[in-house]
């Protein structure tokens, strides 16, 4: 990975981040006992994940207009990023509403992106040859904190997702501590790091004329359009699997409903974790358009073979969200890379900054989509709609492909 003391570094990293992320879903996997607590309509429960998606847009921008971003070093920015969302997330304790559910949701999005953000700038510092897979093992610690509120569910008694159907569910107030808890824990670990990696450099300042600037460059509009069609999809599919497992024929005939729903949940979220893994040591090797086109494909594929079977019986489905797990987030790491990559080495900052808000933006419009879909007309046309994000997004990163086909004579492989 470069440097000899990477790979604790990166182990710290990875789970600092997954424990801090947990915080992102926590109330979105006991929407249905809110719901009952606060009288939410439906609405207002995709509010209160919409809210998150939105502060972490707000978030971002803030820290790389004000310069945070390169006057604090990341690691620091990783601890408070923690801390602060560790407490937001617990001030759901202290609401008893959607407007105050809101705020402190927007407030844990903004914090967190002081998290993520910063975990990927420190562990470029640590790897220089691998660095795609590294990042794709840090992906993998955000898949991984997706499913921690699930599994916080299942061994407090129950899921969330479950409630209205069982009757059971762990009380949304543990699920709301545990993973504060867990938040406040992943940003204590970053203690352990006292210093940055070998490849250290001074990062690239965020300015609204180079961030247009970077957009002056057709592959790096590609990879943005194709970041945006893998996020179109992702979130939203993070954010509602809990609900569509809970709805599955057989969940309710199991011994323990609410507890094997979260569970199955955490699991089919969880496995992405090892595709990110394995993405990145494919576009370490074979480029990366390619592992992007192959997972987008392969993830829209799933998603569409889940829609078609979803009345079928339960383990044949949950084997194929399983698939759709592994596959929504594997080219997550590698389209970041391709954006850093083609864009102009003086206006990486602002291409990154860019990229992220087109993507995070369009999670807030696909989490708040999906359920009126679903209540409109059905599962599977929600579940085909996200295809189509998918899908989309490969249609750019093929063009992309073709052109640096085009310009080298051959299949464009990754600098190791």
């Amino acid at each position: 990975m470069g440097d000899g003391r990477a790979g604790p570094a990166l182990a710290v990293l990875a789970t600092a981040t997954a424990l801090a992320m947990g915080v992102w879903f926590s109330a979105t996997a006991v929407v249905p006992q809110l719901t009952t607590a606060w009288g939410l309509t439906a609405a207002g429960g995709s509010l209160l994940t919409v809210a998150v998606q939105l502060g972490f847009v707000v978030g971002a921008l803030v820290s790389a207009g004000t310069g945070l971003a390169d006057r604090v070093p990341a690691r620091r920015l990783l601890l408070a990023g923690a801390v602060g969302a560790a407490l937001a997330n617990a001030g759901l304790l202290l609401v008893d509403g959607l407007a105050g559910g809101v705020l402190v949701r927007l407030a844990t999005g903004a914090l967190l992106a002081l998290v993520y953000p910063s975990a990927l700038k420190e562990v470029a510092t640590w790897s220089r040859r691998r660095r795609g897979t590294a990042m794709g093992v840090m992906v993998g610690a955000l898949t991984l904190g997706t499913a921690l509120p699930h599994a916080v569910t299942a061994l407090g008694g129950g899921s969330g997702a479950a409630t209205d159907a069982t009757g059971g569910g762990a009380p949304w107030q543990a699920v709301v501590v545990g993973t504060s808890v867990l938040a406040l824990v992943g940003g204590l670990l970053t203690l352990l790091l006292r210093r940055p990696g070998p490849y250290a450099r001074p990062p690239a300042a965020f300015d609204r004329r180079a961030a247009l600037a970077a957009l002056r460059r057709r592959p790096v509009v590609l990879a943005v359009l194709g970041y945006v069609g893998h996020m179109w999809e992702l979130y939203a599919m993070w954010a509602w699997t809990g609900a569509l497992v809970a709805g599955l024929r057989g969940v309710g005939a199991l011994e323990d409903p609410a507890r094997a729903a979260a569970w199955l949940t955490a699991g089919c979220l969880a496995v992405g974790a090892a595709g990110c893994v394995a993405a990145g040591l494919l576009g370490d090797r074979v480029g990366r358009p390619a592992t992007v086109v192959l997972c987008g494909t392969a993830s829209a594929a799933a998603a569409l073979a889940v829609a078609a079977v979803r009345g079928g019986p339960l383990p044949v489905v949950v084997a194929l969200l399983a698939a759709w797990g592994f596959w929504v987030v594997a080219d997550s790491a590698q389209l970041s890379a391709l954006v850093t990559e083609h864009a102009d080495p003086d206006l990486v900052g602002g291409a990154v900054a860019v990229q992220m808000a087109a993507g995070y933006l369009t999670t807030a419009v696909t989490v708040w989509l999906v359920p009126v879909l679903v209540a409109a007309l059905s599962w599977g046309a929600a579940l085909a709609v996200l295809a189509a994000g998918s899908l989309a997004g490969v249609t750019a990163v093929l063009v992309l492909w073709r052109d640096e086909r085009r310009r080298t004579g051959a299949p464009a492989v990754a600098p190791g």
